[in-house]
């Protein structure tokens, strides 16, 4: 579960609500059964007519993946594993690979070493393996993209329903009472159309590309260690190169706890 999604919500929600009260406004003023649904499904009409049917029956599995916690290869973990396997190859071959490579849980790691294994050149494999996180990396944009459509609809729907609401209200200008509550209730849907905007759906198409840069940066990781490995570099070198996709304070302690220092 990845909580910073879940906490990111609930603090947009009582940011919201607990405002509203201290202006003085009454939390059910924002339940309004038409501004709900000019936003909500107004954005959601506006979204699958912007992107194709194979894009839009992926949504659910992007929300997954902003309510779920991916596990990927630590960066350390990944070094360390690239040096074992450095050390075992210089030690007995290449070949001796293959006996691992089966206890690999990463597909795009074992292809790559796999790949090693076969005799494969290293342009070869690195043009393989670069397509691959290409390709994934324009499927991420995609997703991001379908959230980023949505904020950017859903304010403007809030104001279409701000001016709906108005209509209503200025048609009905001969009872005062009904006319302060219909323009407030106007103005109900240009709130639910920014609050989801920019504290949903934005935010939403952030975190998406947040997590795409970090499983490209280990991929690159992988494509260096496959390679280094292939062209016989000691498991030191493999360590320090890997080491420089790390923050400066974590390559400091890899070099610690692997000796260079």
């Amino acid at each position: 579960m990845d909580k910073t999604t879940i906490i990111g919500i609930l603090l947009g929600i009582v940011a919201v609500g607990v405002g509203m009260v201290m202006k003085g406004v009454p939390i059910m003023a924002i339940v309004n059964p038409a501004a709900i649904l000019i936003i909500i499904v107004g954005t959601a009409a506006s979204v699958v007519t912007a992107f194709p049917t194979s894009e839009i029956k992926k949504v659910p599995k992007l929300f997954g993946i902003l309510f779920k916690q991916k596990q990927l290869y630590q960066p350390k973990e990944l070094i360390y594993d690239f040096s074992e396997l450095a050390q075992l190859a210089r030690k007995e071959g290449l070949l001796a690979l293959e006996a691992t490579i089966a206890d690999i849980d990463d597909p795009f790691m074992r292809n790559g070493l796999t790949l090693a294994v076969d005799g494969q050149s290293a342009d070869y494999i690195r043009d393989v393996l670069n397509e691959e996180i290409d390709a994934m990396e324009e499927r991420h944009q995609v997703g991001a993209a379908i959230f980023t459509q949505a904020g950017t609809y859903a304010p403007t729907l809030g104001v279409l329903g701000a001016v709906i609401g108005l209509i209503a209200a200025l048609g009905n200008m001969e009872n005062t009472d009904e006319l302060g509550l219909a323009i407030s209730a106007a103005f109900v849907a240009t709130l639910l159309g920014i609050f989801t905007g920019y504290v949903w759906w934005h935010p939403f198409a952030n975190k998406l590309k947040q997590k795409s840069k970090e499983e490209v940066r280990i991929k690159e990781m992988m494509v260096e260690g496959i390679l280094s490995i292939l062209e016989g570099e000691a498991p030191r070198v493999i360590e320090r190169k890997l080491a420089s996709y790390l923050p400066a304070s974590e390559r400091q302690q890899i070099f610690e706890e692997s000796g260079e220092l």
